[in-house]
């Protein structure tokens, strides 16, 4: 400790107190070494520049202002470089933190759609070549348009509750895509050309051939002159579009509320011995026509409906339905 009154080995102190702060502030690479040498230098209870500032009672009156002055200039000098200090490890942090647009790009991994989503897609495609446009309808239907509009009378066994999801006030989830082609015969006059897509519900128990939920693809040409020959046609150039030229199709005799006459529509592919059922069809009822205002005297029209996950099992050669919905993403990367 200098003498008390000594006011030039003071003011060496004070020099030494700057010299060694500011070298201090200077070589502090991070946030919490500037902390740490302002606590140390200009900290409120025990820094070193508070207790420099204590020194000046120490003194005679006569060296007071002098210290003084020196005092005020060394604070000065130590808060510009706790300042600098700071300022330069926020630049050093940001300059870390940010983005080197030299260096190459991280790919981000893409993903792509769903086996059943490219399947709809194709055979919005395929259909589309063929004039038919796309109709969407609401999955939470009406019995009128699930059933009545269908020529489905009320004791069909299509309607038992155990089939069905029934809702509240005459609502139930919709069983097929046929609801939607009538809600198009109602909304316009022929012709009419459309595939119904969407997802349908019943309450099937779950195993590798059956889900509660599924999608089906169903379509509708009504004009004057439609003949099960139109049909056969049509359903002959999608065969062969989406499964190979290869592919055979045949009908069978079946019974649809909706149809009449009514068949199953069969295929055989790829030189195979085994027809495989793929979905039903037939010529629109005339009480369906009816019911939508359509005159059955003056127009006919086909109507077919298939399984989108049926046909997608069958291109890929899936042999459960339940792997479709299992998001497990070892499986779907192979689509």
């Amino acid at each position: 400790m200098t003498p008390t009154g000594s006011l030039e080995p003071a003011l060496l102190e004070l020099d030494e107190l700057q010299d060694r702060a500011v070298r201090a502030f200077a070589s502090a690479g991070s946030p919490d070494d500037v902390e740490a040498a302002r606590v140390e230098y200009l900290g409120q209870k025990q820094g070193r520049l508070k207790s420099a500032q204590e020194r000046l009672k120490t003194l005679p009156n006569e060296a007071k202002k002098a210290y003084g002055q020196r005092f005020n200039g060394v604070k000065q000098a130590l808060e510009a470089a706790l300042d600098a200090a700071r300022s330069r490890v926020e630049r050093r942090a940001v300059a870390d933190d940010a983005i080197d647009v030299t260096l190459p790009g991280t790919a981000p991994r893409l993903g792509h759609r769903h086996p059943l989503a490219q399947t709809a897609d194709e055979l919005i495609d395929i259909f589309g070549r063929f004039g038919f446009a796309v109709a969407r309808g609401p999955e939470v239907e009406d019995v009128r348009h699930n059933f009545d509009a269908l020529n489905i009378p009320p004791v069909h066994p299509a309607r038992d509750p155990l089939d069905n999801f029934y809702l509240s006030e005459g609502t139930m989830l919709r069983s097929q895509t046929s609801t939607i082609q009538i809600r198009v015969m109602e909304s316009q006059p022929p012709p009419v050309r459309v595939i119904a897509i969407g997802r349908v519900y019943r309450p099937d128990t779950v195993d590798a051939t059956h889900s509660f939920m599924f999608h089906q693809v169903e379509g509708l040409m009504v004009d004057e002159g439609v003949t099960m020959g139109d049909l056969k046609t049509v359903l002959r150039l999608f065969a062969r579009s989406y499964l190979g030229e290869d592919v055979q199709i045949r009908f069978r005799p079946s019974f649809f509320p909706f149809t009449e006459p009514s068949v199953e529509v069969d295929m055989l592919w790829h030189g195979g011995r085994r027809w495989v059922e793929m979905g039903g069809a037939g010529m629109v009822d005339p009480n369906v026509f009816k019911a939508v205002g359509y005159d059955p005297e003056r127009v006919t029209g086909f109507a077919f409906g298939l399984g989108i996950e049926r046909l997608c099992m069958r291109r890929h050669g899936i042999d459960d339905i339940r792997l479709l919905y299992q998001n497990d993403v070892r499986f779907l990367d192979q689509f």
